[in-house]
This record gives structure tokens, sequence and C-alpha cells, in this order.
């Protein structure tokens, strides 16, 4: 079927308890495994890329590569733009066709946040395209993205930005951080509950890889609607591939490592799945 947004899957996933995985895609064989995890396993699916991502590639090109998977598959799949860093890249994507759109303001004061947020909004409202907000700074370093030691989500000023910007959903800090965590995060589950008490819109957990199951599945009782994993999708297709060489360290042929790549990124994608309770959903 045709690319979607996450407009309807979101406020579906937030009326029935369960949440959305949002996958990070970096090459043809990791959106291929995302798919066929998706297919397998009847579920709703968000692939994205980052600002990281798109300088390596350009968001034309992998736009191409969910469309055409996409328009194969039989499950709805959104193309989503995550931490877009500035105006002119989430247009980039915008016109590119991506079917969701963050705009990353976090790292500016509220103000700052609340006016390039409203203009993202306004643009893509203006195509239908919903919009991802984060107020709060969620942790860590990923790519060209450094959250530093993060900063929690104020209850009061998430319902006021969300008011100010119209955004459609909001990613919330409440103790994850993205990369590769230095120990067990503890995550501000009741900062979580006070959040979904004043904010009506889906909420957006970022920095999941390396979170516990169960710490994800209470973040999903108390109002996560979307999950991003990044950081476990490299890593499980790098482990394969790593994997296949140091066994025929002769082969020369990249679909040979890349297919192993790809289904360990498959099973990865489908335990998550199965975490988020999105199986059967689509």
């Amino acid at each position: 079927m045709a690319l979607v947004t996450t407009k309807e899957l979101l406020l579906d996933a937030q009326k029935n308890g369960y949440a959305v995985g949002a996958f990070n895609v970096e090459n043809m064989e990791m959106v291929q495994a995302v798919v066929a995890a998706a297919e397998e396993l009847k579920s709703p699916v968000i692939m994205q890329t980052t600002p990281s991502t798109l300088k390596y590639a350009g968001p034309d090109m992998y736009y191409a590569n969910v469309a055409a998977a996409a328009k194969k598959a039989s499950v709805p799949v959104v193309m989503h733009l995550d931490h877009g860093s500035s105006f002119e890249l989430a247009m980039q994507a915008f016109r590119a066709g991506y079917t969701s759109i963050m705009i990353d303001g976090s790292h500016s004061v509220f103000e700052e946040n609340i006016a390039i947020t409203k203009s993202v909004v306004d643009a893509c409202h203006a195509g239908q395209v919903p919009v991802e907000a984060e107020l709060g700074k969620v942790g860590g370093k990923e790519d060209d993205l450094d959250g530093g030691n993060g900063g929690y989500t104020v209850p009061s000023e998430a319902a006021e930005f969300v008011e100010r910007t119209g955004v459609d959903s909001l990613a919330v800090a409440i103790g994850t951080a993205h990369g590769v965590y230095k120990g067990i995060p503890k995550l501000d589950v009741d900062r979580l509950s006070q959040i979904r008490e004043v904010v009506s819109i889906p909420l957006v957990l970022h920095g999941t890889s390396g979170v516990p199951d169960d710490a994800v599945r209470e973040c999903i009782r108390r109002g996560i609607c979307k999950v991003n994993y990044a950081t476990d999708l490299r890593i499980a297709f790098s482990n394969g591939v790593k994997e296949y060489l140091a066994e025929n360290p002769d082969v020369f042929d990249p679909k040979k490592y890349c297919a192993v790549g790809r289904e360990k990124v498959k099973e990865y994608v489908m335990s998550k799945m199965l975490v988020c309770g999105s199986n059967g959903r689509a």
C-alpha cells in the first residue's frame, strides 16, 4: 500500500493502549528487514532517518527505498524524519515525500522551540503531514546529535507548548538517552504520567535502545504511543555482517553478508514490536 502518515496510527495506539515502533534505517537491507518484520507480525510500522543519515545519501534516496517497500506491503508504513535539525531540513524531507516530520528545537530555549516548531507545523499541516516535536532534552550522543546530560520535560510547559504549536505528537524527556547506555537507565515514569494528564496528543519515547522491555511496557501503559529504536538496529546489522565475515573471510559479495545483517535486524525489530504490542494491529 502507499505510505501513510502517523496521524491515525498514533491516535489508534493511544486509544487502544499500545505503541507503534519507529525504527531508524540506514540502508536497503534494514528497510527490507523492518518491513518483513511488520508483515510477519501484522504490525503498523514507522521507518525514520536522522539528519546525519540524510547527509550520507539524501532524503530522496531513503524515501525511494521505503516507498518501494511500502508499495508491496500489506501493512501501514510511515516514512518519518527523526530529529529534524532545522526548518530547511524539515522542508527537504517534506518535499521528498516523507509522511511524518519531526522538528527538534529542544536545544533552544522554550520560546525559540515554540517558534521553530510552529513554523514547521504550519508548513506541514498545509500538506496534511503531521509533525512531532521535542520538549525537554533527551540526553546522550548519537551521530551529530548531542543531548549532553539531558533535561526533563516540565508537565506545565508541555501543556503550553502543545497548545501554542498545534503539534501532533510530543517526544518527552524522562531519563532516556541516545546511543549506548553506560548502565541501566532510570526513567521518571511518574513525570510521564503527569505529562499525560495535561497533554492530550500522543507521546513519544526516544533513546529506547538498551532500555529494559518491562520499562518500555510501563511507559506505554502510562501514555507512550510511539517508541524509537536506532542504535540497537545498527548493532544488530553490524554484528551479523561481522559474524559472517569472520566465518567466511574470503567472501567479497556484499549480498552474502548483508543478507545476514538483514536477518539480524528483522529478528530484533520483531522482538520490539511484541514489546510495543503493535502485533496484529495492522
